[in-house]
């Protein structure tokens, strides 16, 4: 799957930032830290380097002003994107203020892949708002979600169906929470998430 020339390098938001700023291996405690301590489990003579960009607040046209310094300059054989909550959450509570609607994701979001080249490409679906699937801001994550799953068919990703994962797991009758707030991971979200990571590239 990977040795240890490649370099995974993951971009999003605060679920993949996950206060890695602020701790020595910049992996954060989140779902990329979970991905890293299994694939090095899987096979340490393989392990890749794992390097974490995500960084809390950032919408799709904030990677768009990171990408030539937080991507394309750091080289990654693999790169992992989760974007799209923030896209979605800011007109949830800010009504008008500098929306990203879907067919801006969708442009931009396109853009950044095109600039993208000669790397494996990993497309995450964004995950939830609010642990409802018939919630407000999980029906407007739908459009997003199918962009998400067109433009991996489009560049030859994996796509790792997060917001499947989360839906199927919030549907069922489980008194374990995914998040402290509605968006932001607990344990058991980043598990999921790690998890839901793994299964799609091991089945690729």
């Amino acid at each position: 799957m990977f040795t240890k020339k490649d370099r995974l390098l993951f971009i999003g938001d605060s679920i993949t930032d996950c206060g890695r700023r602020t701790e020595p291996e910049e992996l954060g405690d989140g779902y990329v830290r979970l991905v890293r301590d299994q694939l090095i489990c899987e096979s340490p003579a393989n392990a890749p380097v794992v390097i974490n960009k995500g960084i809390g607040g950032n919408r799709v046209t904030d990677l768009a002003e990171r990408w030539e310094q937080d991507v394309l300059q750091e080289q990654p054989t693999v790169l992992s994107v989760s974007i799209g909550i923030n896209d979605v959450w800011r007109q949830l509570d800010s009504p008008g203020m500098n929306q990203v609607l879907p067919g801006k994701f969708e442009e931009v979001y396109r853009s950044l892949l095109e600039k993208t080249s000669g790397v494996q490409l990993v497309l995450m679906e964004p995950t939830i708002i609010e642990e409802d699937p018939q919630s407000k801001g999980n029906e407007m994550l739908k459009p997003y979600v199918d962009i998400v799953q067109k433009l991996s068919k489009e560049y030859n990703a994996v796509l790792v169906p997060a917001h499947q994962a989360f839906i199927s797991y919030i549907s069922g009758e489980n008194e374990h929470k995914l998040t402290t707030d509605g968006v932001h991971m607990n344990s058991i979200g980043n598990m999921l998430m790690a998890r839901t990571w793994i299964k799609a590239i091991n089945e690729r």
